[in-house]
């Protein structure tokens, strides 16, 4: 099956309804590798899956399925134009309250035991910040190549690549770094300045931790794994060698993966195996970063989860617990200002003797969203 073949082929033969309903043109299969903007106002922007798509004119409204791509839109400034995300609880406010920064308070959940094909007609909005075959190739979601087609039709185009993990069979196009995707989706919206003035901030950021970073010795193997409650048992793992934008952190950090060789995959669509405490204690890594738990304080999660561990009769034996370097693992799906805090946060945790304070200014992260200056 070669579904971005046929989405071109649909909309070569369809734009006038897209360019009516949504005010663009889509798939043009142009090879531009990036936005081009005409005088008319109107702009290309080229990204895989899809190829190049074409705007008359900046979107106003739109959607997001991974909140990576919710969090590119409030970093840019237009978050006031975001009427849907996937799951909600994935969509990390505390962050944009930190920041005094403005947000959309109750976008739709797109996710309702499964996704609904009609809920896009009923938000219809300018474009779809989703990766199309992420829709499609989840079984869970219910949707099928024609659907996603259907969508991109008579709604609006998609722009998007899934970039939070590399380990889906599917994904066999380009994959985007965090920040190449983030400057896709600020040419959507011609916000190439905001896109700029980040990537200075998460430059700066990131000579600080390189020119801090402790010898290779000193810093920890860790283990990555997702679990949301608070008396965890089993764990869905993840690899921290995977190149995907969600484990971006840990990379910058330099954390080594514990997993390394030892023959256990990360989760996908097609392998959801889980790890016990059993498992993790062949392993014993140096520290445990445990995703579900990032609406929760270092001091709730440690009065929770930490302490279950300490009074497991497994968990209680492994090395992270005893040294107590089990640590909240960051939001599954990264934007740029999620990964600005999540990457501070865990550098203040795992090297404190290198890292204290604050490590980017709050207040140039918030003018950059506020006034893109």
């Amino acid at each position: 099956m070669e579904p971005t073949a046929t989405r071109r082929t649909v909309l070569a033969t369809g734009t006038a309804t897209v360019g009516l309903l949504a005010g663009c043109v889509s798939g043009t299969g142009d090879d531009n590798e990036g936005g081009d903007d005409s005088d008319d106002g109107s702009t290309a922007v080229t990204m895989e899956p899809v190829g190049t798509v074409e705007f008359d004119s900046v979107p106003e409204t739109w959607l997001a399925y991974e909140s990576d791509y919710a969090d590119m839109g409030v970093a840019l400034g237009v978050g006031d134009g975001l009427q849907a995300v996937g799951e909600p609880y994935r969509f990390h406010t505390h962050y944009y309250d930190e920041l005094d920064i403005p947000y959309p308070a109750e976008p739709t959940p797109l996710w309702n035991d499964g996704v609904d094909k009609e809920l896009f007609y009923e938000l219809d909005v300018d474009v779809h910040l989703v990766d199309p075959n992420w829709l499609e190739h989840n079984a869970a979601f219910g949707l099928d190549a024609d659907d996603v087609s259907e969508i991109e039709e008579y709604v609006a185009p998609f722009v998007g690549n899934t970039i939070f993990r590399r380990t889906d069979e599917w994904h066999d196009y380009e994959y985007y770094t965090l920040y190449e995707a983030f400057e896709k989706v600020a040419q959507v919206f011609g916000r190439e300045d905001r896109y700029e003035a980040f990537s200075t901030v998460h430059d700066e950021l990131l000579a600080e931790i390189d020119a801090s970073l402790p010898d290779e010795d000193d810093r920890p193997d860790g283990l990555l794994v997702f679990e949301g409650s608070n008396e965890p048992e089993e764990f869905s793992p993840y690899r921290i060698s995977d190149e995907g934008a969600g484990n971006k952190h840990y990379r910058d950090l330099e954390i080594g993966d514990a997993l390394e060789g030892t023959g256990i995959g990360g989760l996908s669509t097609s392998d959801r195996g889980t790890i016990d405490y059993e498992a993790i204690l062949d392993v014993d890594p140096d520290a445990i970063f445990l995703r579900g738990h990032e609406d929760k304080s270092r001091e709730e999660f440690e009065e929770t989860v930490l302490e279950y561990m300490a009074d497991h009769s497994v968990a209680s034996d492994l090395t992270a617990v005893e040294n107590e370097q089990v640590f909240r693992g960051g939001p599954i799906y990264q934007g740029p200002i999620y990964n600005l805090f999540v990457t501070e946060r865990t550098a203040l945790e795992c090297y404190p003797d290198q890292f204290d304070g604050e490590l980017f200014d709050r207040d140039r992260v918030a003018e950059i969203v506020r006034d893109g200056e």
